[in-house]
């Protein structure tokens, strides 16, 4: 019950929590702004639309979007967002997340090759690039984390947490809290690495690979962004803020676990926003840099860890 709850919630609020993003940039901007619920407009159109295959693509453009989708939601049912009890815990594991991650960036950059257009394969490469400096620090900041219950499995994680609320204080948590927020923010393509808004293509990483994307098959590219965007902030919250996570399968504590669960994702999604309002996209040759900055921390993180537990 809580994997199913946990992909419906998700589903559900992952389109409303790009909107409410747009919607706190709209307003410290001075802009009215389009409302919360626009991005589900958008995919309601967008899924009504029939979608056009490009001239000389082959099947993986078409099924690139299904596999992207389809990693992010095992992902979510999987992971300890409402609850650390699953059927599915097993396979929550630090290393099996990473591989999903890197699977649906990977069938989306090759969709960008497979275009055989200059922007696509500009914004494949990019992809890439920032993927595999950023996955070794998510990587690293597991191995922090698990220092303290001897295992990768997300659940055990965020359970000790729970169990002992100063270990989020202790330098290994606070390091790796900096090194993942970092990746998150590259992870999910949001300034300053990448400007989900742009319109110019010489600065897309993300938006460059889509570009020939239409109908439904760019609703379930926009709806797996999303729900990558979700899914990695609720991962960051549940890692180094996990009060309120359902430890049990009741129905009470699925719904307070779910409660809370949204309350923490708006609080950091709007935080994000309005850090963005006062950011401007790195070049993208100090992106490297940035990263590398990351994977620093991840790596005092796992030293923390060690010698200091």
């Amino acid at each position: 019950m809580s994997a199913v709850l946990q992909v419906v919630l998700l589903i559900v609020v992952a389109p409303f929590l790009v909107g409410l993003m747009r919607q706190v940039r709209a307003r410290l901007e001075g802009r009215a702004g389009a409302g919360i619920g626009q991005p589900w407009r958008d995919l309601r159109k967008q899924f009504a639309k029939e979608p056009i295959s490009l001239d000389g693509s082959s099947w993986i453009f078409v099924a690139a979007p299904t596999v992207l989708l389809s990693s992010t939601l095992v992902i979510a049912a999987a992971g300890p967002f409402v609850s650390t009890v699953s059927p599915l815990d097993r396979v929550a594991d630090l290393f099996a997340i990473v591989a999903l991650l890197l699977l649906g960036t990977v069938a989306l950059a090759l969709a960008g090759l497979d275009t055989g257009t200059a922007f696509g394969g500009m914004g494949a490469s990019r992809e890439i690039t920032v993927a595999a400096l950023a996955e070794p620090t998510i990587l690293l900041v597991g191995f922090a984390l698990s220092t303290r219950v001897n295992t990768s499995n997300l659940a055990a994680i965020v359970g000790r947490v729970q169990e002992s609320p100063g270990e989020v204080l202790t330098p290994g948590s606070l390091l790796a809290a900096v090194a993942l927020a970092v990746v998150v923010i590259a992870e999910a393509g949001r300034l300053p690495v990448d400007n989900p808004s742009t319109h110019l293509e010489l600065t897309m990483i993300h938006e460059a690979m889509i570009l020939e994307y239409s109908g439904r098959d760019l609703a379930l590219v926009e709806l797996a962004s999303a729900l990558r965007l979700t899914v990695l902030l609720g991962l960051w919250a549940n890692l180094f803020l996990p009060w309120g996570v359902a430890t049990s399968g009741s129905a009470v504590a699925l719904l307070v676990g779910a409660v809370v669960f949204v309350v923490k994702l708006g609080i950091l999604a709007a935080l994000l926003a309005a850090a963005e309002v006062f950011m401007a996209k790195l070049r993208l040759f100090r992106v490297p840099e940035l990263l590398a900055g990351s994977f620093l921390f991840g790596v005092l993180a796992v030293s923390s860890s060690f010698f200091l537990a």
